[in-house]
């Protein structure tokens, strides 16, 4: 189970990647980010963490925090590691990324998600999630560059 689970996590992130790469190039620009967020809730639920984004040789230190609403239950900690592109600089990777979610995990399990804010930059990102959780919601994760 955890090979179909890993085997996905990558398709996603394949297919992702793949469409990122062919969309317009209007920034240049990527660097790493890796990060990690703590997740909990009941109804409505919280995250907070923290994180690198390296930029041009650079590291900026990130702070994440987020809420969700509909249905949350449990508490888990993901680990992120992608690239984040299309932007001009590092002040670009501050903003609001949207996400609806559902999904289920018990002891450990893989994630792959690509996300977007207002400023256009793009988060491919894959991670490895332990706890126990039950969600089916909308998430907002609010990431700033101290």
């Amino acid at each position: 189970m955890r090979t179909a689970s890993a085997f996905r996590a990558s398709l996603i992130a394949f297919l992702a990647l793949a469409g990122v790469t062919f969309a317009s190039a209007a920034y240049a620009d990527e660097g790493g980010i890796t990060f990690s967020v703590i997740k909990a809730g009941f109804v409505i639920g919280g995250s907070a963490g923290s994180g690198t984004l390296f930029f041009h040789g650079q590291r900026y230190p990130l702070g994440i925090g987020g809420l969700s609403y509909g249905f949350t239950f449990g508490a888990s900690e993901t680990r992120f590691r992608g690239t984040v592109s299309h932007i001009r600089g590092p002040s670009d990777v501050s903003g609001v990324y949207a996400a609806g979610n559902v999904g289920a995990a018990v002891g450990r399990g893989a994630q792959a998600i690509v996300l977007t804010n207002q400023h256009g930059a793009v988060l491919t990102l894959t991670g490895s999630s332990v706890g126990a959780i039950v969600s089916a919601d909308l998430n907002g994760l609010v990431i700033t560059v101290k």
